[in-house]
């Protein structure tokens, strides 16, 4: 099988995913501090489409920490529905593993 950096491919992305989602709690923490500032924001769609590929429970997390978007109802229900679709993806391919 291939290996990447001495990684199997299962491993690999894992570290991908946690990547992604260690960038997308930053990204959220980047967009709250540009708000209380009233600097340029980072457009909605882009925290989404971040938390839609593989970035949900940065996303997440970031929403609780940074109190960020938790008033949205789009975020409200769309971030968790992501966690919820990633976490059961995750279980079905760990199980294949």
């Amino acid at each position: 099988m291939m290996q990447l950096f001495g990684l199997q491919p299962a491993d690999l992305v894992l570290v991908l995913l946690l990547l992604l989602n260690a960038l997308t709690f930053v990204i959220y923490g980047v967009d709250k501090w540009r708000a209380r500032g009233g600097r340029w924001r980072i457009p909605e769609r882009t925290l989404l489409l971040l938390a839609a590929f593989g970035g949900a429970f940065g996303a997440c997390l970031g929403m609780v920490v940074w109190n960020h978007k938790t008033s949205h109802k789009r975020f409200r229900y769309l971030v968790p529905a992501f966690v919820l679709l990633q976490g059961l993806l995750a279980f079905y391919f760990l199980r294949l593993y």
